[in-house]
């Protein structure tokens, strides 16, 4: 595979640059921390296929990630080829990656529940060379599916099998105790050695408005944007990081694979998200560290099984993905005595914005945040295109270190200006402090007789009803107005709502009647990216064929 980063000279020789990126692969923080802490475990982790708990020191994480890399080399990987990987939050996921980083591969991590639709486009486009799986997770068969595949991926040469039998199986293929003997591995890693500035990963936008594109990020945007993140919340070796969001999203492999060996610190993957699990973990893990969307924050804070475990150790909880009921910040504090940090970001950014440790709590209720050190965000007008006035909505540009360097084969779709600008996509406004907050995706906005329709604004009423356990805002047509607004919503259990309560609920709160929505769908489950962001497209989909009620 012919990777091409864009990364003009300018940004390679700017301060921000030079102060964040260290020109160092994920195998050197690997390296390092077997150096400096042996024995100190650096993975805990509860395999849900095979009942086996896996506690790794950093020596023994060392010792497997460079035999893996070892058994890709003799299967034939070099630079630039691209190993997929489709595998739950295991230490396999982190240890390939290491591999790769030492061999100048490039990782390509799926979503476990992604199946033979999105299979075979992601792994034909990115041109496969080595894909990895489980032998099986939650009840499905992943070796069948590639079997099934294999006629339609012509680059992929080998399937390897975690917990499988045979030549392909993961522990005979890479982790053969002979793979040591058959290399003179410190002058295969040093030849085979990349540059910082080099593709690393290759990453799938999350797919919330429909076809995804292929994110490429260097070792040296992954590290700013861990690095940025771990400053600004005063993270040490003495965290224990517990990491619910799949590892094949960016949060997840950012702040759960990465952090961890970034800070020395002991990582917790949890391969399948249950809310009562998760306090186990951290009662049992002391863990004080946790990222997600805010699915995982309303799961935790609202199940009463929670309540039976000591979470004590769990200060802080990072929420992206959307932005975050404001009764669900207090919510947490008030339940589990949690600080929630309300963070925004993106596959091509990494975390862009945060609520500093030291803000007041309600900054997270009503805010995603300042800008990192080494990012900048601006709101823009749409109209004139110049710079939006405070608390004035408009399309949110970023630029910093963390930003990617382009799509795979498509570099028309980079976005990017020529100061670095990235256009996100998103309508947000900013206060007179710097603080951001997301209105919701240009895309998903509403225009209702040539007025604008604040959603994420009638979201956040909506999220107060007592009722509603999720809510989302979609434009459904309307022959006289253009678009009117639906409503689709699931409610906790054992409630009730229907379309009069919506309306009366929102008077209550003074709400302007043109900006309240015309309809609700009540739904069993809201569609959902694998990261727990709503999938709008579906729902508008679903909103195309209704009508006011």
């Amino acid at each position: 595979m012919k990777f091409d980063p864009i990364l003009p000279q300018a940004r390679l020789d700017s301060e921000d640059a030079k102060k964040h990126w260290p020109d160092k692969l994920f195998c050197d923080y690997v390296d390092e921390a077997a150096a400096a802490m042996p024995d100190k475990t650096a993975w805990s982790n509860f395999n849900s296929m095979t009942g086996v708990q896996a506690t790794l020191s950093f020596k023994e994480f060392q010792t497997l990630s460079d035999r893996i890399a070892l058994g890709l080399v003799a299967h034939g990987v070099e630079k630039d080829d691209v190993v997929s990987i489709q595998l739950p939050n295991w230490w396999e996921f982190a240890a390939l990656y290491a591999a790769t980083s030492r061999i100048g591969a490039v990782i390509n991590p799926l979503m476990p529940i992604f199946r033979q639709r999105e299979i075979s486009y992601m792994t034909g486009f990115a041109e496969s060379k080595v894909m990895v799986v489980p032998r099986n997770f939650r009840k499905f068969d992943y070796p069948e599916m590639m079997e099934e595949l294999r006629s339609e991926l012509p680059k992929l040469e080998h399937v390897i099998v975690i917990g499988g039998e045979g030549e392909t199986s993961f522990e005979r293929a890479l982790l053969d105790p002979a793979l040591e003997e058959k290399f003179d591995k410190e002058a295969l890693f040093k030849e085979r050695r990349p540059g910082p500035n080099d593709v690393s990963l290759l990453m799938y936008t999350s797919g919330t408005t429909g076809q995804p594109k292929g994110a490429m990020h260097t070792a040296n945007t992954l590290v700013a944007g861990v690095k940025t993140y771990a400053e600004l919340l005063e993270l040490t070796e003495k965290d224990v990081v517990l990491m619910p969001s799949p590892f094949a999203h960016l949060t997840g492999f950012l702040y759960g694979l990465m952090l961890p060996v970034y800070l020395k610190a002991t990582g917790v993957p949890q391969d399948i998200w249950n809310a009562e699990t998760y306090a186990q973990l951290i009662e049992k893990e002391g863990a004080t560290f946790s990222m997600g969307a805010t699915p995982f924050l309303a799961d935790f804070t609202n199940t009463a099984e929670v309540d039976k475990y000591d979470v004590s150790t769990f200060k802080q909880f990072i929420c992206a993905g959307a932005p975050i009921p404001a009764v669900l910040v207090r919510d947490a504090k008030k339940k589990r005595n949690l600080r929630v940090i309300s963070a925004w970001g993106m596959t091509e950014l990494g975390v862009a914005t945060a609520v500093p440790p030291w803000a007041d709590v309600e900054k997270s209720a009503t805010t995603d945040g300042l800008a990192l050190d080494g990012y900048e965000v601006k709101i823009v007008d749409a109209e004139t295109g110049e710079t939006a006035a405070p608390k004035q909505q408009g399309f949110l540009k970023a630029r910093g270190v963390g930003a990617f360097v382009g799509y795979l084969k498509k570099p028309d779709k980079y976005g990017t200006d020529e100061e670095g600008w990235f256009d996100t996509g998103d309508i947000a406004y900013m206060d007179e402090e710097g603080y951001i907050r997301i209105a919701g995706r240009a895309k998903d906005i509403i225009i209702r007789g040539g007025e604008n329709i604040p959603v994420a604004e009638v979201e956040q009423a909506l999220y107060r009803h007592p009722a509603i356990q999720e809510v989302a805002i979609v434009a459904m047509p309307d022959a006289r107005m253009g678009e009117l607004g639906c409503a689709f919503a699931t409610l906790k259990e054992g409630t009730s709502l229907n379309f009069e309560e919506m309306v009366a609920f929102l008077e209550k709160q003074k709400m302007a009647k043109q900006y309240m929505p015309e309809r609700l769908e009540l739904m069993d489950a809201m569609p959902h990216t694998p990261s727990g962001k709503i999938q709008k497209f579906k729902l508008r989909e679903i909103a195309q064929g209704l009508t006011k009620q």
